[in-house]
């Protein structure tokens, strides 16, 4: 290996453990990027409209504002009070549940007895538990600052993105070699294109679940039906996993009323999982961009190893413009464009024959042309003129 060689190789190693180092920070951008993606999708209709590209801009970023602040103003304080009350509420459980047991202790066979819940046990296995919670209130009120401070600067990212896209778009162009500068530039359309037609059919999901769920917990009569549905829509921006996250909250919710409101609420929220896994994921996304399943799960379980939460929400949008660089890079500029200068010669059963037309050159590595027939067996006469058939 050449001295320059030698110096590209520790370079490209220095430069991928670099990255590795800010893995977390690349995944903001690419945060960043998403959501300057689809603000600059609703700026640029805005202009159209006649306004101008500052209050354009100002405009899409004020509305994902009211949007946040909207989202934490109707999920935190319902979910909070009802926090309260399930805590108020978890003793009287304990109570009723030993009532029960003494009821059922003196009426059912001597040997069903040991069977029966022992409340001081379970009360001595969640006491161990309650103490890690309490002693991890700290450690929680640092983290939710962290999420805050990452929140944040998402969010300025996104309004720097936002005011002048082309700026940044031709400095990360810039970085490849000049040749492939066009090429990159109509890779970065395609991504762009992609993303948003993503964005597209992930708000069509979501707003259609939000909807499903918000009347099915109002006939419930389940409280905080609003901050439920708006929660399962969000939820559902993570796959497989997001619906299963989603019915918990309401669920538990659900117990304070009444133990069958709790199945019933699992029913409803199966059901549109159902429906949305079967007939509205598959036709929008099929209008939207083109992922199959297996791909969505692997890239979950990936990016979620690997990266944590953020990685798991982002696994979609990752896959989608990963799938392109792959496609384009990778399959079409290198894997296609790939050309051996030995020439192969295959039976009618797919025995490679390129061996036997003729003696292997040490130097080039390249055995020497060869007219042998497919389907008949080869004439070494009439390759080498060395053996006779």
């Amino acid at each position: 290996m050449k001295l320059g060689q030698l110096i590209g190789f520790f370079a490209i190693v220095v430069s991928l453990y670099i990255l590795w180092q800010i893995r977390d920070l690349l995944l903001l951008l690419f945060a960043a990027i998403v959501l300057a993606t689809a603000l600059n999708r609703l700026s640029l209709r805005l202009q159209r409209s006649g306004m101008q590209h500052g209050l354009a801009v100002l405009c899409s970023i004020a509305l994902l504002l009211a949007l946040i602040v909207g989202f934490f103003w109707l999920i935190v304080p319902p979910f909070a009070v009802q926090f309260e009350e399930l805590t108020q509420r978890v003793p009287q459980g304990f109570e009723r549940l030993n009532s029960w047991t003494d009821y059922w202790r003196n009426r059912v066979p001597t040997q069903l007895v040991p069977y029966l819940p022992d409340v001081d046990s379970i009360s001595q296995q969640v006491q161990p538990l309650l103490n890690r919670l309490l002693g991890g209130s700290v450690a929680f009120f640092s983290s939710s600052l962290g999420v805050i401070l990452r929140v944040l600067l998402v969010l300025v990212l996104t309004g720097m993105l936002l005011a002048n896209p082309q700026a940044y778009r031709k400095g990360f162009v810039r970085l490849f070699p000049s040749f492939y500068r066009r090429r990159v530039d109509g890779i970065l359309d395609q991504c762009e294109v992609a993303l948003g037609r993503w964005l597209g059919g992930a708000l069509i999901s979501m707003s259609v679940v939000a909807l499903m769920s918000m009347v099915g917990l109002s006939i419930l009569r389940i409280p905080s039906p609003l901050a439920q549905g708006i929660l399962a829509g969000v939820l559902n921006l993570i796959p497989n996993l997001g619906p299963t996250i989603s019915v918990i909250p309401p669920m538990a919710i659900a117990l304070l009323e009444a133990p069958w409101k709790s199945v019933a609420v699992f029913g409803l929220y199966f059901a549109i999982q159902q429906i949305e896994s079967n007939f509205l994921t598959p036709y929008v996304m099929a209008q939207q961009v083109s992922l199959l399943p297996a791909v969505t799960l692997l890239s979950q379980v990936f990016f979620a190893t690997f990266f944590g939460f953020l990685g798991l929400f982002l696994a979609l949008p990752l896959t989608v413009v990963g799938q392109i660089w792959v496609k384009e890079v990778l399959i079409k500029d290198v894997l296609d464009q790939w050309r051996s200068d030995r020439k192969e010669v295959f039976d009618a059963k797919g025995t490679d024959l390129s061996d036997e037309a003729g003696e292997f050159d040490q130097e080039t590595g390249v055995l020497p042309e060869a007219n042998l027939p497919i389907h008949d067996e080869p004439n070494l006469d009439d390759v080498s003129g060395k053996h006779k058939k």
